[in-house]
């Protein structure tokens, strides 16, 4: 019914609805404008209906109404209240109220018990379905259709039995704006009035906002659970605070951080609990956010050190007026362990790995296992070369830090003018963000000071300092950090020697008193060279179930030549020697030059150069042919002032083949 239509002329309307189910057609009637929708109704129902006749309903099973029942259980639990409210301002006027769900079947019915029993009577019960293709026209099913609220007034119901009730309907949308159910109300012809559909369609909005406000409601508490999960399972603390400084969000962590119960805290201001540091307190005036800061709060005069990241909490368009503050805290403890992770190379190296086929060797190893055991500082002297940082790691490695930090510092790479800084590190303030010294990420560990000859005096005074005390005070500071760090100390220098120069303070030489050994070079311990050539081969090898080998003649040019480089040496010319082959064995020729003639570069080289045959030197002679000319034999004999058969049986003698040139 159109709501222009008031008051409601009866009889013009029955004379419709019989000329068109009678004629199939509308007949004017002057004064009289029937609602244009329930003409389109008509139009769909009078193909498929009787008018005359009951419409056929089919309630649903008890079971599927126990089903749609509890599917819409929040639907329910929202508008039953309201239909017992709209039940309290019309008791009397003989009409029911009706909830259907989105299909307009219905859920439940209220009101006065004869309007209940009516509509009950006609078939309408709890489960039945009020569409326009089960009733034919009704409010019901015209909400459906035209997802409006309506009334349909006596003649306008399409089945003659229904032409003594007025039913209005208005519909219930869920947050996505679906019709999930329907409000009705249905009296007698008599109570017919606009105001009905104006008060059914209030409580219908009612309903849907209430629906939406429990599902944003619900929504909320869901990330409130998810947030406070998260918060809760981060390693790191998390403390918030509004803008006028009250806290707002601790979580366990910051409060067992801090010592702080969590619930006694919140709406208390962070300054009566914290001191907060001037990095934190110059950041929040000037509105800036901070990562990975270190800074220690005081709390009952106990020094708490965390490294802090803080975020200004912003809402809306004003981001320039943040509303509170986010701190993200993470032990300095937690911290140091993350870079003994990353940085720290936590070594798998161990004593027994260290070849030690020669005496000297062996003597070394049983030093480094006494050295093991010990908490005294270590010194390895020896060349460049000979492995002094790895025998520092297999000393870590087999002491009971092994599990600890293990950082290695070479001290030859800091310039001088920063070296201070670099190893005690500074305290932040309000301008800069501090950082921890080398012994603080050691703590607990070992700290392997490679060429520590090139401390200066004043790093040597610190670190004399931190053996003996075990506290560090960093830059612009006055806080004592307790640390425990193990020092191994590398060096090619003689210290003895520096000391009497006054390059290198003698305390601290005879702090390295108790474990100071030496690392012979590689020249002096050949019998070490073919297992150090072995198990570089099989750590390196592009195929590691096919390990490359040494033929005889390269291992007698290995051991010939006097190895300034050590080990390190020994390693860069094997791996030079792995680019050259191809059926996985060294041979002479796939060696440097500088080596295959187990002579030195230069002149002037103290070392005592070996004397070679004469049949070496022409062997060596043919090889440097053979890559200059790149195995074309012709060349190499015309170079070598040799005739073109002559050098074929010399080839063929020295099992030398000119397609070793060629790759």
């Amino acid at each position: 019914m159109l709501p222009s239509a008031y008051p409601i002329q009866f009889a013009a309307l029955e004379q419709t609805w019989q000329a068109y189910v009678a004629t199939g057609r509308l007949v004017p009637i002057p004064g009289f404008v029937p609602d244009p929708t329930v003409i389109q109704s008509w139009v769909r129902c009078l193909p498929r209906f009787d008018a005359h006749s009951k419409p056929r309903l089919s309630p649903a099973k008890d079971h599927a109404i126990e089903t749609v029942l509890k599917t819409h259980a929040d639907l329910l639990t929202i508008a039953i209240p309201y239909i017992e409210d709209i039940h309290q301002f019309i008791e009397g006027s003989n009409c029911a109220l009706l909830l259907a769900d989105g299909a307009a079947r219905i859920m439940a019915i209220g009101g006065d018990q004869r309007a209940v029993a009516m509509i009950e009577a006609l078939g309408l019960s709890q489960g039945a379905y009020w569409t326009e293709g089960k009733a034919g026209t009704n409010a019901l099913g015209m909400v459906l259709i035209t997802a409006m609220p309506s009334q349909v007034v006596g003649a306008e119901h399409f089945f003659q039995i229904y032409h003594h009730l007025v039913s209005t309907a208005a519909p219930i949308h869920d947050i996505s704006g679906r019709i999930t159910g329907i409000l009705a109300v249905v009296g007698p012809l008599e109570t017919a009035t606009s105001h009905t559909i104006s008060m059914v369609m209030a409580a219908a909005r009612a309903i849907s906002n209430q629906l939406q406000a429990n599902h944003y409601l619900a929504e909320a508490n869901r990330r409130l659970t998810e947030a406070n999960t998260v918060l809760n399972a981060m390693h790191e603390g998390v403390l918030a605070w509004d803008e006028t400084g009250r806290i707002n969000q601790i979580n366990p962590q910051a409060a067992e951080m801090f010592g702080l119960n969590p619930t006694k805290v919140l709406g208390v201001p962070l300054s009566d609990v914290l001191s907060i540091p001037p990095v934190i307190d110059n950041a929040i005036r000037n509105n800036q956010t901070l990562h990975d800061v270190e800074v220690h709060f005081e709390r009952h005069q106990a020094s708490i050190n965390a490294v802090v990241s803080l975020s200004p909490i912003v809402e809306g368009a004003a981001h320039d007026q943040p509303v509170g503050y986010t701190a993200i805290l993470r032990p300095i403890e937690q911290v140091r362990q993350l870079v003994s992770k990353q940085v720290g190379t936590q070594a798998s190296l161990n004593l027994t790995d260290i070849p030690s086929v020669s005496s000297p060797m062996r003597q070394v190893l049983r030093q480094a296992t006494i050295a093991a055991r010990g908490h005294a500082p270590v010194l390895l002297r020896g060349e460049g070369g000979v492995g002094k940082n790895s025998l520092g790691r297999a000393i870590h490695n087999a002491s009971e830090r092994a599990n600890k930090p293990f950082i290695t510092i070479n001290c030859g790479a800091i310039p001088h003018e920063l070296m201070v800084s670099e190893f005690l590190g500074y305290d932040p303030d309000a301008a800069t963000q501090g950082r921890p010294s080398k012994f603080e990420l050691a703590h607990e560990g070992t700290l392997l000071l490679d060429q520590i000859a090139n401390l200066s005096l004043e790093m040597q005074s610190a670190l004399l300092h931190v053996i003996e005390t075990k506290h560090i005070m960093r830059l612009q500071s006055t806080r004592l950090i307790p640390v425990d760090v193990r020092i191994i100390a590398c060096t090619s220098v003689d210290l003895a020697q520096m000391v009497t120069e006054g390059g290198f303070l003698r305390p601290l030489y005879y702090a390295f008193g108790i474990f100071n050994f030496h690392v012979l070079p590689l020249r002096e311990r050949k019998e070490d060279l073919a297992v150090l050539a072995e198990r570089f081969l099989s750590r390196t090898a592009p195929d590691p179930s096919r390990t490359p080998v040494i033929d005889a003649e390269a291992m007698i040019a290995l051991h010939r030549y006097p190895w300034p480089g050590n080990g390190r040496e020994l390693e860069n010319v094997l791996e030079r020697a792995l680019h050259q082959i191809t059926d996985g064995v060294i041979r002479v020729v796939d060696l440097p030059e500088v080596v295959r003639s187990g002579r030195l570069l230069g002149a002037s080289s103290p070392i005592p150069q070996p004397i070679i045959s004469a049949a070496e030197a022409e062997r060596e002679a043919i090889i440097r042919a053979g890559w200059a000319c790149r195995g074309c034999v012709t060349e190499m004999a015309k170079h070598l002032e040799i005739g073109r058969t002559t050098l074929w049986r010399k080839l063929k003698r020295l099992n030398i083949s000119p397609q070793q040139f060629k790759r």
